[in-house]
C-alpha cells in the first residue's frame, strides 16, 4: 500500500539562495565604490571683517564685493593686476599677512584669482574672512 503524505507537514522555505544573492551583491557593491578623496582648499569664514587700518604694521588687506570686485586699500583692481599690487604691499610690509575679505555674495572666481597671486608673491599668512552684507 502506498503512503500519502499527510496533510500535517509544513512545506518549508529555503532562503540559503536567497541569502547567496544578496551576499554576492553586497560583496560586489563594496568592490565597485570607489574611494576617492576629493581634494579642495580648506577655508574657515569667521563673521567678523577684518579691519579697516593701512598702517605699515597692519596686515594687507584685499576686498572683494558683491560684484566680485577686487580691491586693494580702496583701489579697485583688475583680476590680471592683483599679483603685481600683492608684490609691491609685500615690498612695502615684507611680515604682514594678507587678508581677503570676501563678500558672502562674491564669485569664488575672485577668491581663487587672489589666492594663486599671493602663493605667486610668496606671502606665507593668508587668511579669508567674510563680510557683513
Amino acid at each position: 500500500m502506498k503512503r500519502r503524505r499527510g496533510i500535517d507537514e509544513e512545506a518549508e522555505i529555503n532562503i540559503t539562495p536567497m541569502l547567496d544573492i544578496v551576499f554576492i551583491m553586497l560583496i560586489f557593491f563594496i568592490v565597485t565604490t570607489s574611494f576617492l578623496k576629493e581634494e579642495g582648499l580648506e577655508v574657515s569664514r569667521p563673521a567678523k571683517a577684518p579691519p579697516t587700518e593701512s598702517s605699515h604694521q597692519g596686515p594687507i588687506v584685499v576686498r572683494i564685493d558683491q560684484n566680485s570686485v577686487i580691491s586693494v586699500n580702496g583701489r579697485i583692481l583688475e583680476p590680471r593686476a592683483v599679483q603685481a599690487n600683492l608684490e609691491r604691499e609685500r615690498a612695502e610690509k615684507p611680515s604682514s599677512p594678507l587678508i581677503v575679505a570676501a563678500h558672502p555674495d562674491a564669485e569664488t572666481q575672485a577668491l581663487v584669482t587672489i589666492l594663486d597671486a599671493a602663493e605667486a608673491a610668496e606671502i606665507e599668512s593668508v587668511s579669508v574672512a567674510t563680510e557683513e552684507p
